[in-house]
């Protein structure tokens, strides 16, 4: 099975300029290496076979006649293998040389792709040796003995998965070739290449290949001349990019002295769901522009790869920032953003007060936190911030006591209101025996405690904060019209996962050494919502994760539906690579199916979310990137999962 994977590689070859057995011979090694590790497109460099830099000695007809001959010795040698192979070399048509790049697969030419946009610069002066490939006359050449299809404009094609070539220069220019290949469908670009190095041009290279991937919402593969060039007056370093939608997946190592090979997966179903989505993506093509360059579809067959494992990283936690540069910056920029959801809804409001209420827990911390930065912005008094805490039947001695703590050193009102008697008087007028612990005994304290909120905040003309996060929306882990509701949710658009790491960074870099103190231990107690009783030890009993599961399980979960549409059989076979060492495949598949179930029957609260700030890619509000129906049914996905 794929999972809707291309392996793809980019080799960098030994290389000697004008032999082109010696380097025919290196490329058929490294396509057998690639085919040892079942890649489905091999990509060379440009002019790989004769060498980028032989420069007049493109005007020898031995060096062509042999450049084709030893492309007719790699099609004998490879013609039992499914691989497909691009390779560059000149190529003599319409009485005119062409850089170009070969598309070849078991001994059969599939297509031959001339150079678009040939440089004119002083070290590169390609227009002396090479033709564009608009002064092309023919669509179709013979080559190897072999009718072969010829022009810019050709797309291969397999199923789902799409590809077109782009050669060096064509990415540099302000509309390259690609952008139309991927407005016809193509979903992968190959661009074999000869960039030489100067200072930092490296990294501008890596940004336009970046950047390119993005735009086009398409895997790239990028690989360029090696060591082996001639270094009359620049000097190559076989620079290996391979890149999807704005990531980079894989790079070589410049100024290698060996030959490389770099493999990678493309995901085409993730491709294909980002321009599914992106309804701008193909936005021209029902204009007036004339976007219609006459395509020519050329069928290829992808052997089949059988992905068990992958090469690039599947990231357990998705949604949180990794290294300690990229997490402050994400955090400082994460946190603004919930600042400045919250001071424009004060501002917008006339309100006077914020009314939050405080666990102790991590979730209303952050809440608080965000509330405490927010007053310090628009110059408002920290003390018209109303701190509740509301003790009940599930209340321990640390949460209490860190939620008291908080307060105080943050500078906030602080008050205290016991719910105990308000609930034992409810369940009196409902009929409930306090004794039977079950969801009306629960949702009784989460009701009472908003019931609360609400009128405070009315009396003090202010708002109530909501403190509930996008994991527990998505698991419907939320008491309708209890914690579930609010008149601003700060929380709604960030994951558990990245509470914890927010709140971190907020101990480290905002807050006094009191504060800092009780963060920590809040950061480190149980996620609950302590709605039922302590056990003897007077300590949390009720644990959420034991209940619904893993929070970062559900939050991996959470990014490969919401974000990308998987099946359930993808996301489980990402979830088992990502989580290799720490849960089973058993236990990775039960939590999955919880999440299903849940995200499913569930959704109905998320149908009338309050307002709140989205932060990330991923956001469930109703009013913008989550609209479901209440009563779907998660049939179809239970059905796959419990066939696999």
């Amino acid at each position: 099975m794929d999972y809707g994977y291309i392996r793809v590689a980019a080799a960098v070859p030994d290389l000697k300029v004008a032999d082109c057995k010696y380097n025919a011979g290196r490329i058929i090694y490294l396509v057998n290496e690639a085919v040892k590790n079942n890649v489905q497109v091999i990509a060379f460099p440009e002019l790989s076979i004769t060498g980028y830099t032989c420069a007049d000695l493109f005007h020898q007809h031995l060096l062509l006649d042999n450049a084709e001959q030893q492309l007719g010795e790699i099609l004998n040698i490879t013609q039992n293998t499914q691989i497909i192979i691009i390779i560059g070399l000149p190529v003599r048509a319409d009485s005119q040389l062409f850089n170009c790049a070969v598309v070849l697969q078991a001994g059969k030419i599939l297509g031959a792709i001339p150079k678009t946009y040939i440089p004119n610069y002083s070290e590169f002066y390609e227009e002396r040796w090479f033709a564009s490939s608009v002064n092309a006359i023919s669509d179709s050449i013979v080559f190897c003995n072999q009718n072969v299809p010829f022009g810019p404009n050709i797309l291969f094609k397999d199923g789902k998965f799409c590809f077109g070539v782009e050669i060096c220069e064509d990415l540099w220019v302000p509309i390259p070739p690609s952008s139309f290949h991927c407005l016809h469908g193509a979903n992968v670009i190959f661009n074999p290449s000869a960039s030489n190095e100067v200072i930092v041009k490296n990294e501008y290279r890596k940004e336009l290949v970046k950047q390119q991937s993005a735009r086009c919402m398409a895997g790239y593969v990028y690989v360029s001349a090696g060591g082996g060039e001639s270094t009359t007056d620049v000097v190559f370093a076989g620079h290996a990019i391979i890149a999807e939608n704005g990531s980079v997946l894989s790079e070589s190592k410049r100024f290698c002295e060996s030959e490389q090979l770099i493999i990678n997966e493309i995901d085409i179903d993730r491709l294909a769901s980002d321009r599914q989505k992106a309804t701008s993506f193909m936005g021209l093509m029902g204009s007036n522009i004339n976007l219609n360059r006459n395509y020519k579809v050329v069928n290829c067959h992808l052997k089949n790869a059988d992905i068990r494992s992958l090469h690039r990283k599947v990231d357990p936690h998705p949604f949180v920032p990794r290294g300690n540069s990229e997490r402050d910056q994400r955090c400082e920029e994460i946190f603004s953003i919930q600042v400045g959801g919250l001071a424009k809804r004060i501002s917008h409001t006339g309100s006077e007060t914020a009314v939050i209420g405080i666990s102790g827990g991590l979730d209303s911390t952050l809440a608080l936190l965000v509330t405490v930065k927010t007053f310090d912005r628009l110059n408002m008094d920290r003390k018209n911030i109303i701190g509740i805490t509301m003790p009940g039947f599930g209340t321990t001695g640390r949460t209490y006591h860190n939620a008291l703590n908080l307060m105080k050193s943050l500078g906030v009102t602080v008050r205290e209101i016991n719910i105990k008697d308000a609930c034992m008087q409810h369940f009196k007028d409902i009929g409930h025996d306090p004794g039977i612990c079950d969801v009306t005994y629960e949702n009784t304290q989460a009701r009472e405690r908003t019931q609360i909120l609400m009128d405070i905040a009315n009396k003090e003309k202010g708002l109530v904060i909501g403190t509930g996060d996008l994991s527990e929306l998505a698991l419907g882990w939320a008491t309708y019209n209890g914690d579930h509701m609010s008149m601003y949710a700060v929380n709604s658009g960030i994951p558990k996962t990245l509470v914890r790491f927010l709140v971190q960074w907020v101990a480290e870099n905002l807050v006094d050494e009191s504060s800092r103190e009780t963060l920590l231990d809040i950061l480190d107690t149980p996620v609950s919502p302590e709605l039922l009783p302590a056990n003897e030890k007077g300590e949390i009993d009720q644990k959420t994760e034991d209940i619904v599961g893993p929070y970062e399980l559900h939050d991996f979960f959470l990014y490969q539906v919401v974000r990308f549409g998987f099946k359930p059989a993808k996301v489980l076979f990402l979830a088992e690579i990502a989580f290799k060492d720490k849960y089973s495949t058993k236990i990775i598949k039960k939590w999955l199916k919880v999440f299903y179930r849940r995200f499913f029957t569930q959704q109905f609260k998320r149908s009338c979310l309050p307002d709140g700030p989205k932060v990330g890619s991923i956001n469930l509000s109703p009013r913008g990137d989550w609209r479901m129906p209440s009563d779907a049914s998660y049939r179809l996905w239970m059905d796959e999962l419990e066939n696999i």
